[in-house]
């Protein structure tokens, strides 16, 4: 039984919020697409901590972090999931029932169903990618490691992944987890992101500087 009971205060709106691990609870959800950057990033933070520490308390973060692998794969790979996280047209029942049976085919852990249980009940669904996000860095902190945010035009293969997780550990001087996803409007090359930290070698960004030169010149 999970005696912890987590409060978050997700947003003015929302107020108090208590996740209770002691079951598994429904899901429920809505989207607001609106919200600025700076709020899901915050909103994500919130739920994260709160998903991260009781999983670390329940020794779980080894398969919290094989849950993260397989809801990030799948986000990457089906548009109707994320069409299901984004639209508000989908009731929050609709995004529920989407949410739960989708965490009982994956077998997710309690702490992370239940973490997105209450996401879709506050209509906080729509910032999914920024949390799985926030937890592999919270999980790879804790591992000692670092991950690297890579975007590339195509899903790199598992090679290509392996040897860019060695390039940048010498780079950075530690392990590397790749945290992948695909983004066809680069046309090409990779954007990587390490911390603070930003590289960019698609071929969109280098049309875009030479675009912005042309103008400069004309």
């Amino acid at each position: 039984m999970y005696r912890e009971i987590y409060r978050l205060q997700t947003s003015p709106e929302d107020g108090p919020l208590a996740i209770n691990f002691k079951n598994r609870g429904q899901t429920i959800g809505r989207v607001d697409v609106s919200e600025p950057a700076s709020i899901s990033s915050g909103i994500a933070e919130r739920y994260a901590t709160a998903i991260f520490e009781i999983s670390k308390e329940n020794k779980s973060l080894k398969n919290l972090e094989a849950n993260l692998t397989d809801l990030a794969q799948s986000l990457n790979d089906s548009a109707d999931l994320r069409a299901v996280i984004t639209s508000p047209v989908i009731s929050r029942a609709d995004q529920g029932v989407a949410i739960a049976a989708l965490g009982k085919k994956m077998g997710l852990v309690p702490e992370l169903l239940n973490g997105l249980g209450l996401m879709a009940e506050k209509r906080r669904l729509f910032v999914l990618p920024q949390l799985v996000a926030r937890l592999n860095a919270m999980i790879a902190d804790e591992k000692g490691e670092v991950t690297a945010d890579v975007t590339s035009a195509q899903a790199l293969s598992d090679a290509q992944v392996k040897k860019l997780a060695k390039t940048l550990k010498a780079n950075v001087g530690k392990d590397v987890k790749i945290n992948a996803t695909v983004d066809e409007s680069l046309i090409g090359g990779l954007v990587v992101k390490v911390g603070s930290k930003m590289i960019d070698t698609s071929i969109a960004s280098r049309l875009n500087s030479l675009q912005n030169a042309m103008k400069e010149v004309g």
